[in-house]
């Protein structure tokens, strides 16, 4: 199928970072002449960032716009047919079409397409819970989210916050908030935080939320939201407490978007998400393409597909996506699991396998924990780090690493990150020519500092 004039049309459904990448790689090496592209984007926003939300409530990113990559119009100025407020409603295999509705006016209609890219991105989990949707309780996925919630902070006369979840939302949320004025608690299901790390770390992480002044609240599950008089939140129940609350904002995480792929029948994986080869085309699909964060992909070091939704990946499948639709060859060979945040000044980082992570692909492995500084211990500003490590046995191959520490503690994961993806063994990793000045590290890095001792266990074991 082809448009008149014997071009093609490649039909974009979603207007964000794998969605609007992909369009413009495209147009990058196809002309109008050769390629039209179209893209639906059902929301008042193209090409922002979710991540930087928590930091413009905030108040560190002073507005809204700063967090907008590029507008509509600068996607239409390059000869993207970027129509926002429309929603795509079905895809048609078959028939190579996709159904859209425009939202504001009602207003159906079919687009046909040659090839298609499908970055539907994430829903936010959102319990069924009674008083959920009261006014007061927020979600913080989208330009839109941030701005109710501002309005919300800035509206109250209260200055009493929940949040429910303790993921990378909930702890960036937490700090929004007290940074606001606000007092604080996180009521969380599991029994420590940011369950993307060992126990034992996220151990580290209560605490300092705690010295912050965030009360955390753990193996707490909330059943419902209680409302005042006026409709309006007013606390948030567990089976065993009530947690007062003049704003409440869902920090549980999100789910693949992807009820269009399943009403389609294309192929989904064990978490919900799109499954894709290499090229991050639809597996059995020869001209469906899909990323970001409503597909699964590989992790290099467990063999195993995992549901990873950031930023980072969704840009470089866009990238991928825009060169093969645009008639090039890219490939996306996975990931390691790479992740950061922080709560105030407390810096929290991980890549690779946590210790269930490793049991569950049947691994046997060793850990070591370390103490370091960020610094020379004699140099003004040295701050405490804990570097966590694991190393699989008799190879010595490195699985994983966590850091939870101050001022320059989170980024030293790109070192393991990388060691990750070149598979090294942590005796390797004791030889890397890694920068030094007292400024910056100890002679002996906190990293490699870890890395000697996982060596040793490795070889004594």
């Amino acid at each position: 199928m082809s448009i008149a004039g014997g071009r093609q049309r490649l039909v974009v459904i979603g207007g964000d970072a794998a969605g609007m990448s992909a369009a413009s790689q495209a147009r990058r090496l196809r002309g109008p002449g050769e390629l039209e592209i179209v893209a639906f984007e059902r929301g008042h926003f193209t090409s922002f960032s979710a991540c930087g939300i928590p930091y413009w409530v905030g108040g560190q990113v002073p507005e809204r716009d700063r967090l907008i990559a590029r507008t509509a119009q600068e996607h239409r100025a390059r000869d993207i047919d970027l129509r926002m407020r429309t929603e795509v409603t079905e895809i048609d295999v078959a028939g190579q079409r996709v159904r859209a509705r425009d939202v504001d006016s009602g207003t159906e209609y079919w687009t046909p397409y040659d090839k298609l890219v499908i970055g539907t991105g994430a829903r936010p989990v959102r319990p069924d819970l009674p008083g959920v949707d009261a006014p007061g309780v927020h979600g913080v996925q989208t330009l839109d989210d941030g701005q109710a919630l501002l309005d919300t902070l800035t509206g109250t006369r209260g200055r009493r916050a929940v949040v429910v979840g303790a993921g990378y939302i909930g702890v960036e949320m937490a700090e929004a908030l007290i940074r606001r004025g606000f007092e604080v608690t996180v009521v969380n299901r599991g029994p420590e935080p940011m369950s993307t790390l060992d126990p034992d770390m996220g151990r580290l992480v209560h605490r300092a939320m705690e010295g912050l002044g965030i009360t955390m609240v753990g193996d707490a599950e909330v059943t419902k939201v209680l409302t005042g008089a006026d409709g309006r939140v007013r606390a948030v129940a567990t089976r065993d407490a009530e947690f007062p609350a003049d704003v409440v904002i869902l920090g549980i995480g999100v789910r693949p978007e992807t009820a269009l792929a399943r009403a389609a029948g294309l192929p989904l994986g064990a978490h919900g998400g799109l499954l894709t080869d290499l090229a991050m085309r639809v597996r059995g699909h020869e001209n469906i393409w899909a990323g970001g964060d409503c597909v699964e992909v590989l992790n290099l070091v467990s063999g195993q597909e995992q549901y990873v939704p950031l930023g980072t990946h969704a840009n470089k499948h866009g990238q991928v996506i825009g060169t093969n639709a645009g008639g090039g060859y890219a490939t996306f060979p996975g990931v390691v699991g790479t992740a950061v945040s922080k709560v105030c000044d407390l810096e929290i980082a991980r890549t690779g396998l946590r210790e269930k992570d490793a049991r569950r692909v049947g691994l046997r492995f060793e850990t070591v924990t370390i103490e370091s500084t960020s610094r020379a211990g004699y140099y003004p500003g040295a701050a405490p780090m804990t570097v966590k490590m694991l190393a699989e046995v008799r190879t010595g191959r490195l699985l994983g690493v966590q850091i939870v520490g101050r001022e320059g503690a989170a980024k030293r994961v790109d070192i393991a990150a990388v060691a990750l993806t070149t598979r090294m063994t942590v005796e390797e990793m004791t030889a890397l020519d890694l920068g030094y000045a007292p400024p910056f590290s100890p002679v002996w890095d906190p990293v490699l500092v870890a890395a000697r001792k996982a060596a040793s266990k490795v070889r004594s074991g």
